[in-house]
């Protein structure tokens, strides 16, 4: 079951924004000053047109994941990423924290979030994120019911899609068990290639500060060993603008981009591209 990648490309890097804005910090983190919405409002009104002056520069296409809570409260900011022909997927209303929610405040969620893309973007999405990359028993039921075709949430792989399995029984003796695989495709996820943990500070819970050099060595290192060892891969970068779209960040997104590029059969694609080379034969 690999990705038939197009002629001339041997390995896939998505760039992935998570376009937040307000909504990580009240969904996430129930915080809601001033100074923590002004984060999000700097990924809206800076952030975001950073990044889509570099992925026009470079001739990308990525997905940006995007809080319908994002679409309402920044609606000229948002137009900007779909007029330039990103893929847009669903992650959640306002950024809830998932495995907090009863079903059937998981489901209604759900419906509202399919709303509001279908009022803001014009069609359904493909895909789903997670935001703080985290299911309930019942997520992968609503991703298939409402016909996702892919998720990146989980972090079962590093370089290669997968049809994840919910573990239905938890025994600490006996071992756990394993349900059927999900039918939609699962792109994996990683801290380690998520910009919001390294860069971004919050008091007692993130410090925020690494050095941006070390980062990107951290990054070219995965690609390094992917493009060398997992043909027909996929590389998924999650970013956040208002964390990538500072000054030294955002430049080291393009050396990223630039070292990605200069590898022969690199393609950069959004997911539901690199989705729609799958094959399950």
């Amino acid at each position: 079951m690999p990705l038939n990648l197009p002629e001339g490309k041997r390995f896939a890097v998505n760039i992935g924004a998570d376009f937040d804005a307000h909504a990580a910090w009240m969904g996430s983190f129930n915080l809601t000053s001033p100074s923590y919405l002004s984060r999000g409002e700097f990924g809206a009104e800076v952030g975001v047109p950073r990044i889509l002056n570099l992925l026009r520069r470079h001739d990308i296409r990525a997905t940006f994941c995007t809080p319908t809570h994002t679409m309402a409260t920044f609606p000229e900011q948002f137009r900007t990423i779909v007029d330039a022909g990103h893929e847009i997927a669903a992650h959640g209303c306002y950024h809830e924290a998932v495995p907090t929610l009863d079903p059937a405040e998981e489901r209604r969620l759900m419906k509202v979030t399919l709303q509001h893309h279908e009022k803001y973007v014009g069609v359904r999405p493909r895909g789903y994120r997670s935001p703080a990359w985290d299911f309930t028993a019942l997520t992968p039921t609503l991703l298939d019911e409402f016909g996702f075709d892919w998720d990146s949430s989980l972090m079962g792989r590093d370089f290669q899609p997968y049809h994840p399995r919910p573990v239905v029984t938890l025994d600490r003796e006996n071992g756990n068990t394993f349900g059927e695989p999900a039918r939609f495709l699962e792109f994996p996820v990683s801290w380690y290639l998520d910009d919001f943990p390294p860069t971004e500070y919050v008091p007692g819970m993130n410090s925020g500060f690494t050095p941006i050099n070390a980062l990107l060595e951290q990054w070219i290192a995965q690609f390094d060993y992917a493009y060398a060892n997992e043909p027909n891969g996929v590389l998924c970068l999650t970013t956040h603008p208002q964390c990538i779209g500072r000054a030294h960040h955002i430049t080291a997104l393009e050396r990223f981009i630039e070292h990605v590029a200069a590898h022969d059969g690199a393609w950069f694609a959004s997911l539901s591209e690199i989705y729609d080379v799958w094959t399950e034969e």
